[in-house]
């Protein structure tokens, strides 16, 4: 049978696809742009055809409601990763959470969450019958091959980026076509707070270093502050428009990468159309699953390469929690310990934990004496390299608690200095001397 005709046979309407769900099943969405969300609509409109089904994913731009009060009956999210319209589910109890480093995700549905259907979103077919899983492969191409039924909505408006990101017509149950725009994350505005905290990381990037950053103002700051450097490259698990400008006016060549030399690796994407368009069929582009791209140790195979990544607090001993507000779980460990691990391990290789040095408007110090009460440790004590805020750069690396202490005070908003001296010098039993005079 040639592809054209499997095709035309798995092709059916959203309601038929989703009534071949047995109940009871655990499902894996389609992660962020990703997440196919016809298919998911349709399937919250018709909760009565489904009971006790779980429903996995990491990210979700969607409306979530398979997880809004009165679904109960019907579905049960097991979150990955907490976003804004699942964090309330959490915290009251009608969803799960499950603590996961990204890399590792595909792992798990060949172990402890197999897969009795998967929702994903892919392009239509190419001349030799594979579809293209576009802007979302890391975790939904394990979720294809290790699902009992494979749910793909066929959407025309998405980008075909190369690498390992590619399905067969065969490995597919059921298509439905319908074509609608990707979501769209705009640039997030750029105060001073932010470009001061992007020029301290340039500080720290040289010429022909390779990148990890993710999405939001921070990697912005710092991707408008690299305007003068050359040759960079990108190994990232995402990135955003950011990198398209740079890597419009040369900056990023990926030439001095020893490791895909001359990509831009990724394992999933979010921006706007500019950054869709520019991936749709280009050669420097890869995307990779990421238990691949996050790897640590493939992520150690990058030479010279700068980890950028962000948090909620860090401690006078340099604790790091990026994803709780005290137990409330609002994101997750993603893949920063992924990275932070992985450049630890490579030659010339630095992590970057930057962040505005309060939040809540200015009342709270992100630099504290101790995380929050239930707060996470997403990265550990050991694993902290340097740390940003607009104030400054300290380098924990081989500090004792003493030094890490005085160098985060030091980089600390002025208003809460005073408490955390206050403290310092009841813990250390020493009068504080800033890192300068000592």
């Amino acid at each position: 049978m040639s592809w054209k005709t499997e095709y035309r046979q798995k092709l059916m309407s959203a309601e038929e696809a989703l009534k071949k769900i047995p109940p009871g099943a655990r499902i894996a969405l389609g992660h962020a742009v990703g997440e196919p969300g016809y298919l998911v609509h349709t399937l919250s409109r018709h909760p009565e055809w489904f009971e006790n089904t779980e429903i996995c994913h990491m990210v979700s731009l969607g409306e979530n409601k398979y997880c809004q009060e009165g679904m109960e009956p019907y579905f049960r999210h097991n979150s990955l990763f907490a976003s804004g319209g699942t964090r309330d589910a959490i915290a009251f109890g009608r969803a799960d959470f499950t603590p996961c480093f990204f890399y590792q995700i595909p792992e798990l549905f060949t172990t402890t969450l197999p897969l009795d259907a998967a929702l994903v979103m892919v392009t239509p077919p190419d001349e030799n019958g594979n579809v293209n899983l576009s802007v979302s492969c890391d975790y939904t191409k394990s979720a294809i091959q290790n699902a009992k039924l494979v749910i793909a909505q066929v959407n025309d408006q998405m980008p075909w980026v190369y690498g390992d990101n590619t399905v067969s017509v065969h490995e597919i149950d059921c298509f439905v076509e319908h074509s609608a725009p990707l979501p769209e994350l705009k640039p997030a505005p750029l105060g001073e707070v932010e470009k001061a905290i992007g020029k301290h990381c340039a500080s720290l990037i040289q010429d022909g270093d390779t990148l990890q950053l993710g999405i939001g103002a921070i990697p912005d700051a710092v991707l408008l502050s690299l305007k003068d450097k050359k040759d960079l490259g990108i190994h990232s698990e995402m990135f955003s428009d950011g990198v398209v400008e740079l890597a419009e006016t040369g900056v990023i060549t990926n030439r001095k990468k020893v490791f895909h030399p001359g990509k831009s690796i990724v394992t999933f994407l979010m921006g706007t159309k500019r950054l869709y368009d520019y991936v749709n069929h280009n050669p420097d582009v890869e995307m990779h699953p990421v238990d691949y791209v996050n790897h640590p140790a493939v992520v150690a195979k990058n030479d010279h390469i700068v980890c950028i990544n962000s948090c909620v607090q860090v401690d006078l001993m340099g604790q790091i929690c990026s994803e709780s507000v005290g137990l409330k779980q609002i994101s997750a460990v993603g893949g920063q310990v992924d990275f932070v691990r992985g450049a630890a391990m490579a030659d010339h290789g630095i992590s970057i934990i930057a962040m505005p040095s309060t939040a809540a408007r200015g009342t709270l110090s992100k630099i504290v004496p101790i995380l929050d009460t239930g707060a996470a440790v997403t990265t550990s004590r050991c694993d902290a390299d340097y740390i940003v805020t607009e104030y400054g750069i300290a380098h924990l690396r081989g500090r004792t608690l003493k030094d890490r202490a005085r160098l985060l005070i030091h980089i600390s908003h002025p208003d809460f200095r005073p408490n955390l001296i206050q403290v310092f010098e009841q813990r250390f039993h020493c009068s504080y001397q800033p890192p300068e005079s000592y």
